[in-house]
């Protein structure tokens, strides 16, 4: 769970130990997923398949339902508010679309007041830029 400090928790439930829950995990490393659960059961082959039939059972398990999943990649963003006179607009508008940024939210009166949605990893930029438009206040 999550990506800046990721959290995960692996479990053989009674399997020998780090037969289930690591080869699992292990899979979800491997297509670089975050945020995801995946639940295998066993029904039959314990004793059958041995500690290392069941390693390959978990793994392929897990390989076959990632494969068959549908992935969806979210981009992180923070939001910034911008706040500016309205002979300004031209600025910002032309910053915002040189700088592909998405507009979350507007209020144009005298006073202008846009909310827009940043990558999280082109923050700093947008936001030293920003302040070099000296007409233009960042609120958060």
């Amino acid at each position: 769970m999550g990506t800046e400090n990721p959290s995960y928790r692996a479990n053989d439930d009674g399997e020998p130990n780090n037969s289930a829950g690591m080869p699992i995990y292990g899979q979800i490393q491997s297509f670089e997923v975050t945020n995801v659960l995946i639940a295998v059961v066993r029904i039959f082959g314990g004793t059958k398949l041995g500690v290392g039939g069941l390693i390959s059972a978990y793994k392929n398990t897990a390989q076959l339902t990632l494969e068959a999943s549908k992935i969806i990649k979210k981009i992180i963003q923070e939001e910034l508010t911008l706040t500016f006179e309205y002979a300004e607009m031209d600025t910002v508008m032309r910053f915002i679309k040189k700088n592909q940024l998405e507009i979350v939210s507007q209020g144009l009166h005298m006073n202008c007041e846009i909310t827009i949605a940043v990558r999280r990893r082109e923050l700093k930029r947008i936001r030293k830029e920003l302040r070099a438009l000296h007409k233009i206040t960042i609120l958060k």
